[in-house]
């Protein structure tokens, strides 16, 4: 078959199917969701007044938070709100078993598998321009030394006033591109995200003196006309992306801060200590760059940066081999009195997930246990529930990958094989039972080494051929 004749969506279906997803809504879920809306009892702050507004991805409808600050003596006041899912989908419902089995929105490129109906998650619980929405509001001071303190979570009434985007909040921060319209429509809008801005870059520069890792990579983009791929391209964070990264971080970290000092179980992001560090050491020696026998996150992250100066060509490369040999995150559960599991590509050491529940099932759970806190209830989960969830989220958020990473090699199979035969720079990527993997610097592709892989290892740098692409199932092959 030629790889322009491949069925995408039915692909990407069935990849759903095989790695234990339920592509299409249980009919009660549907039905549920149809008369479900939020709930808004009387006696919320109203907060709709304040300027909030959202920057997320141009094609992004499911909306989770939106951010406000203002200028206070004792430093930048910065409101995260995160969407009040849990009161349109209370525990133990029909959408909520859907959600709780499949934990996770699979963004597959050219189909989107939501966790949660899509009335729910882009409308109801969506916190979209101009609509009033019930929100968890997570407050914080950044202070001039990037330190979090005046932390407060409470509910309230919402409304934002502005959905922007990464690709244009991004361009006009930077000093790349003009004001996106809404913003040059609004001195104020242009005022409160300068300061969101500075207040980012200060969250940023603490975590940075604390070892949080300072990654450049590529993400894989393909290039949609009519349903029809016509190309890939790889997307690069930019200021605008950062700053919702720096809030998110820090609304995290305050979130699992609260639940702690509230002695109640919690489910944890962690990113262990990575397994290869000696890996590492090896490659940052072939820089002339010494890093100590054990893990360290400041050793590394300053060799990042140095790399990042010396280099800023390759640097992309040279962050996707470190982010492989880190290994991914996973869920854990917590309970009081346990020791602090951190997350050491953040050089956070209290770390959850709590600001994206429309599309992932970790963020509903906290939220209803930060809801039961606040309102001195007893947990909705037990401690085995939670290791159970904890369990599942990470087995789950495995397979996505797995889903996503086989799409977007089906994607970039359709848009390179006009290319087969050319040469391309690659690193080694992945050194497995099934293969040795490479990805290409432009476009940032990755695919199996079928020649020549012998005595290859992750962060290689070599040149190599494309062989051969096959759509329907997802191979890119390489030789050398």
């Amino acid at each position: 078959m030629n790889n322009h004749q491949v069925d995408l969506p039915a692909l990407a279906r069935q990849e759903m199917i095989d790695h234990g997803f339920q592509p299409d809504l249980p009919a009660d879920a549907v039905l549920e969701a149809a008369s479900a809306h939020q709930a808004a009892e009387p006696g919320l702050k109203n907060l709709t007044a304040l300027l909030w507004s959202s920057i997320d991805n141009d094609e992004s409808r499911d909306l989770d938070q939106i951010e406000w600050a203002e200028r206070t003596p004792a430093g930048i006041r910065v409101l995260v709100a995160v969407a009040d899912v849990d009161s349109a989908v209370p525990k133990g419902s029909a959408v909520d078993a859907h959600a709780a089995s499949e934990t996770t929105t699979v963004y597959a490129q050219i189909r989107t598998f939501p966790m949660l109906p899509e009335q729910l998650s882009t409308n109801r619980t969506s916190l979209n321009e101009g609509q009033d929405r019930v929100a968890v509001v997570i407050e914080m001071t950044v202070g001039a030394d990037g330190s979090i303190g005046a932390n407060t979570i409470y509910r309230a009434l919402v409304r934002n006033r502005a959905q922007l985007t990464y690709s244009g909040v991004g361009a006009w921060l930077e000093g790349k591109g003009s004001m996106p319209p809404k913003v040059a429509a609004s001195p104020d809008l242009q005022a409160q995200l300068q300061l969101q801005n500075e207040a980012a870059h200060l969250l940023r520069a603490a975590r940075g003196r604390l070892g949080a890792l300072a990654f450049d990579r590529a993400e894989l983009q393909a290039i949609v006309d009519d349903g029809k791929v016509t190309g890939v391209e790889g997307h690069r964070a930019n200021t605008a992306s950062r700053l919702i990264e720096d809030f998110m971080i820090g609304a995290n970290e305050v979130m699992a801060q609260t639940l702690r000092a509230g002695g109640v179980a919690s489910i944890r992001r962690i990113v262990k200590d990575p397994e290869r560090w000696p890996r590492m050491v090896e490659l940052a020696a072939r820089y002339g760059f010494h890093l100590p026998p054990d893990p360290d996150p400041a050793a590394l992250n300053a060799l990042l940066l140095a790399r990042k100066k010396a280099d800023p060509d390759h640097f992309a490369d040279v962050s996707l081999t470190i982010l492989k040999l880190m290994g991914p995150g996973e869920y854990v559960a917590s309970q009081p009195g346990d020791a602090t599991s951190g997350h050491f590509g953040l050089a956070a050491h209290d770390y959850t997930h709590s600001t994206a529940p429309n599309r992932r099932f970790a963020d509903l759970v906290t939220q209803r246990l930060l809801k039961a806190l606040v309102n001195h209830q007893p947990s909705p989960y037990t401690p085995a529930e939670l290791e159970t969830i904890a369990r599942n989220c990470t087995l789950k958020e495995d397979d996505a990958r797995k889903v996503q990473r086989s799409m977007v090699k089906r994607l970039a199979a359709v848009a390179l094989a006009s290319r087969i035969g050319q040469t391309f720079s690659a690193v080694v990527t992945g050194v497995t039972p099934k293969g040795v993997f490479v990805r290409i610097t432009d476009p940032p592709v990755e695919g199996r080494m079928m020649r020549g892989e012998q005595g290859l290892d992750v962060g290689d740098r070599l040149q190599v051929t494309l062989l051969n692409t096959d759509a329907a199932r997802g191979f890119i092959d390489f030789g050398r």
